[in-house]
């Protein structure tokens, strides 16, 4: 096996390339048209909020567009 060498940032780069590469293959792999979960908007909602991670804005329209969906009308 020869050995090569390449400047730190070039390694760096390639890492990062492999695990998105990685992360994306597991995503592809899975079954990503599956149904979500659930249905219950109200469900849906309480776990965004829980996560603390979005603001009122985001989860107000996130609530208007599940209720809009065809798919979450019960």
């Amino acid at each position: 096996m020869a050995t090569v060498t390449i400047p730190k940032k070039e390694y760096e780069e390639l890492i990062e390339k492999k695990l998105r590469y990685e992360y994306l293959r597991d995503i592809m792999e899975g079954d990503i048209f599956a149904s979500p979960p659930t249905r219950g908007v109200d469900d849906i909602l309480t776990a965004f909020k829980a996560t603390r991670r979005y603001n009122q804005k985001f989860l107000k329209s996130l609530k208007e567009g599940l209720r809009r969906s065809s798919y979450f009308r019960i």
